[in-house]
């Protein structure tokens, strides 16, 4: 018995090892599927899901498809200009179209007719009209380059003289043109926008509907959150004759394992990084990012314990949203098999490449690590507005200090005063002690032994110990105090000395030397990355779609639940399950509904609600629609599952969803809740 069990023991580890072997191989789509419509992948297409369309169905779905502002996505979903994103891309611009009275966070709103769509301004959304490939002229000039300082120049030159051939062609005029590089300039293209800037506003859940769940269900699935928000766009003060480029609404949504495509404008990937700098992510870059936030939340959520408000929850709500994303691209870094993978595709490529000179993943791999030593302070050391009054403080003395000593400096030295007297007054605060001492903690924890220089500040005490010091010591909390020292000059400020001037001297210095080190060494870096992308369009060519860069792209994939803790996740859920988490959690937020959500007919119940699929998205893709073969809408992205963070470095659609609210879950709600009989009309096309 014991032997056949150590049999049993050897072959287990042997099954382990060979998945191991397996789960570490490069896969097809690693880098993702994230396609420009300049360059769609129609044998992909053709291949995967039988289907051929034609370039008028990639025209008219890029014309349907929207940037919302210059943060999320968007698309028309009628012949009438109206317009389809998420509640959380829109919850920060309607606060100011509240009228005395109203509260669009507990009430959301409603605009029962066309007169009552109320105008944001400021807003706009922009449609790509145009989209055209240029890589060939300017690839063909840049071979002139004999240096990379010449190579960019000769880029610059002939994209300005591109862009201004085209603004003179008739099918590009009154666009608004932008040109965007792909593969670290391997490939260019140019697009031409419409801009529309007449937004109003129609439909917006609650908040409680828009964000149910909050944080403790982001990045979770299943969901049930309706981050939905309809606006409409006007031309000439009249609501937008969008014509044929709407997407019609398919109420029945998408079936399982139907083909779907979301159609938006995924903000920034990393995927054509090298492993070693995914290495320099995993030990520097994303645990330093991730301990800051962590603590500012922490702070905070005691601030909003005595205060609480909505703006506080707001920034609270932001800071977590950005650490569990950070907190899944590290996981997914710290993952053997997702990291082997990187590893051995890169492996491949070098084995494929010819090299003449230079070894760039070895030239690059040195540079990265002579920046190692800088990673943490680039980060922690200087200001920001989430680092609290005093060591923003710590800054504005070292500028006023500087300012000092040069010549017609009057009109910013006022200004820096005026910012250095703010700041003081908020200094004798426990919150802005916490602030200090943990910014000094953090600088301890994360100082390189090349780089060393906090213990000089610290003087022998703890982080806390040594915050409170210097808050205790400083001139700088007394209004009259420091009107006397704006009155020394810059030799006289010079042999001042006070604790927060110490921490000045020592440390505005340090900062500015990792922010020198990681800028001088900006443009080669961006050389070797360069020619490493080229080494790897050359060995696959461009069926690999280029990193995000927050302009439109089409993402193919399917209809599919998943394996998760030991269960399998339902492609889609019902407004059931959006009752049960109500009850289940004593109806307390972030689960509580509002009242005319309270005692819901049948048919809502049973209706669909949120549903995954595996299409390719990261931040930014956020309001973007998802449709059918058809170019119907079926679904409005929201979210992705926390096993879809990694894809900031790999794609992986085993386990990698996108996550959307149906369109019929949608619908039913403006139907049966909201009443909105207007928009449903419209979304029916009658």
């Amino acid at each position: 018995m014991i032997r056949k069990l150590g049999c049993f023991f050897v072959l287990f580890l042997l099954l382990q090892n060979i998945h191991g072997q397996e789960a570490s191989q490069p896969k097809r789509f690693d880098f993702g599927k994230m396609w420009t419509f300049e360059n769609p992948p129609k044998e992909w297409f053709k291949e995967a899901y039988n289907f051929t369309p034609d370039d008028a169905w990639f025209n008219d779905v890029r014309k349907s498809a929207l940037r919302f502002a210059s943060w999320c996505s968007a698309s028309f979903v009628s012949p009438n200009g109206l317009i389809m994103t998420n509640h959380h891309c829109s919850r920060d611009v309607v606060t100011a179209l509240q009228k005395p009275g109203e509260d669009f966070e507990k009430n959301g709103y409603y605009a029962s007719n066309l007169e009552d769509e109320r105008k944001a301004e400021g807003l706009f959304v922009e449609q790509m009209i145009q989209a055209e490939d240029v890589s060939d002229r300017i690839l063909d000039q840049m071979k002139k380059a004999k240096t990379d300082v010449e190579r960019r120049t000769l880029q610059d030159s002939a994209l300005a003289q591109i862009i201004r051939e085209y603004q003179n062609r008739d099918n590009w005029k009154n666009l608004r043109i932008q040109s965007v590089s792909f593969y670290s300039g391997g490939k260019f293209s140019l697009y031409g926008y419409k801009k529309y800037d007449d937004i109003r506003l129609v439909l917006i859940p609650e908040m409680a509907l828009g964000y149910f769940g909050g944080d403790p269900d982001n990045f979770t699935y299943p969901r049930y959150s309706l981050d939905c928000t309809f606006w409409r766009a006007y031309e000439n003060g009249k609501p937008l004759n969008s014509s044929n480029n709407y997407f019609k609404f398919k109420t029945s949504g998408a079936a399982e394992n139907e083909a779907v495509f979301v159609v938006g404008n995924p903000g920034s990937t990393e995927r054509y990084r090298t492993f070693k700098q995914l290495e320099y992510d995993r030990d520097i870059r994303f645990p330093v990012q991730l301990e800051m936030l962590k603590n500012r939340i922490a702070i905070l959520q005691k601030e909003y314990d005595k205060n609480p408000n909505v703006d506080l929850l707001n920034e609270i709500f932001g800071l977590s949203n950005s650490t569990k994303a950070f907190t899944g691209i590290l996981q997914g870094l710290r993952s053997p098999d997702l990291i082997g993978r990187k590893k051995n595709m890169e492996d491949e490529i070098r084995s494929k490449t010819k090299l003449k000179g230079e070894d760039p993943w070895l030239e690059l791999e040195k540079t990265v690590g002579g920046l190692r030593k800088y990673g943490a302070s680039v980060t922690l050391l200087g200001p920001s507005p989430i680092k609290g009054a005093a060591v923003n403080l710590i800054f504005e003395l070292s500028k006023y200090e500087k300012a000092l000593n040069m010549p017609d400096q009057a009109a910013n030295l006022t200004k820096i005063r005026e910012e250095i007297k703010n700041l003081s007054k908020k200094l004798n605060t426990e919150q802005e002690l916490e602030y200090l001492s943990t910014y000094l903690g953090e600088l301890k924890k994360f100082e390189h032994p090349e780089n060393q220089y906090i213990d000089q500040l610290l003087d022998g005490k703890t982080p806390e110990k040594r915050a409170q010091k210097m808050i205790e010591k400083t001139d700088f909390t007394d209004l009259d105090k420091i009107e006397k020292i704006f009155l020394k000059d810059a030799e006289k400020f010079k042999k001042f000395d006070d604790p927060f001037l110490d921490a000045a001297r020592l440390l505005s210095p340090k900062y500015n030397e990792a922010i020198a080190a990681f800028q001088s060494s900006t443009p080669k870096r961006r050389a070797l990355e360069a020619k490493i992308a080229n080494a790897v369009f050359n060995v696959k060519g461009n069926n690999l779609p280029p990193d995000a860069t927050f302009t439109l792209r089409l993402a193919d994939g399917v209809v599919k639940g998943y394996n998760y803790n030991g269960t399998t996740a339902p492609f889609k859920t019902s407004f059931y399950g959006l009752y049960d988490r109500y009850y289940s959690n004593d109806k307390k937020f972030p689960w509580a509904l509002p009242e005319k959500w309270l005692n819901p007919p049948t048919e809502l119940l049973q209706a669909p609600m949120c549903y995954v699929s595996t299409n390719d998205i990261i931040g930014g893709n956020s309001g973007s629609p998802m449709i059918n073969k058809n170019k119907e809408a079926v679904g409005l992205i929201f979210d992705g599952n926390i096993e879809s963070l990694p894809g900031n470095f790999i794609y992986d659609e085993i386990s990698n969803r996108t996550v959307a609210v149906h369109a019929g879950g949608i619908m039913a709600a403006l139907k049966y809740i909201y009443k909105a009989d207007r928009i449903v009309n419209e979304l029916s096309g009658m």
